[in-house]
């Protein structure tokens, strides 16, 4: 017998995320929600190549109260990425972190969990996307997806892709509905201020590995794969 799919199990699946990273700060209070209190925290999670991410984690103190994690520990996180608006100085920044709904020591020898980043998204397509060249050649568009959540709310993730991917991509319009597949994945840039001062940030986006348009009416999928 089929089980009846409920809109609340359809906003929890249009966003997941899978990730194994080493902890590497100490856990750190974030905020209360209802009596409840979330930690920060960065999980290091290494790429293909040498290079590494390292990615915001927020995450329930209940998911912590049998658990004893501590710098150096390898973990196994389910969650989902979600975005928020922060104030600075008179500006609304966009915000991302990893909220997790489940943690747990990582099991070496567990198949299933060989991905050690990943990410899946359904939504739409809220701003215009910025399709361009590197003065190498490398085609790049940047994507803004509006993935819907519960309550009446929204994450707004920003999101990047390369080559096919890209020419495809540059040619979606505003209110197009998107499945995307891919990680998470943390960028280093400088910032330069009116008085010479250079900051270096950090900016997290999601690198797409395969894309796919969806017709709603038909539930018909278009796309290509990264090169």
């Amino acid at each position: 017998r089929k089980e009846k799919t409920t809109m609340s199990d359809n906003l929890i699946e249009s966003n997941k995320v899978v990730l194994i990273g080493k902890i590497v700060s100490d856990f750190e209070y974030s905020h209360t929600v209802f009596g409840e209190d979330f930690y920060g925290v960065l999980i290091e999670v290494p790429r293909l190549s040498e290079n590494v991410d390292q990615l915001p984690i927020i995450i329930s103190e209940r998911l912590l109260t049998d658990q004893n994690f501590a710098q150096g520990d390898k973990v196994y996180i389910k969650g989902q990425l979600r975005s928020y608006n922060k104030k600075i100085e008179d500006k609304s920044k966009l915000i991302l972190n990893i909220f997790a709904k489940d943690i747990e020591p990582y099991d070496e020898n567990s198949d299933e969990k060989s991905n050690p980043n990943y990410i899946y998204l359904d939504g739409y397509i809220c701003k215009p996307t910025v399709y361009r060249e590197t003065p190498f050649g490398r085609e790049i568009c940047d994507i803004l997806l509006a993935v819907n959540r519960m309550y009446n709310k929204s994450d707004y993730i920003p999101c990047i892709t390369w080559g096919r991917n890209a020419r495809y991509a540059k040619n979606i319009e505003v209110g197009n509905h998107l499945k995307i597949w891919g990680r998470i994945q943390s960028r280093k840039y400088e910032k330069k201020f009116l008085d010479g001062q250079v900051i270096e940030k950090i900016a997290y986006e999601v690198s797409i590995s395969k894309l796919a348009k969806v017709d709603d009416e038909e539930n018909d999928y278009l796309g290509v794969e990264e090169e």
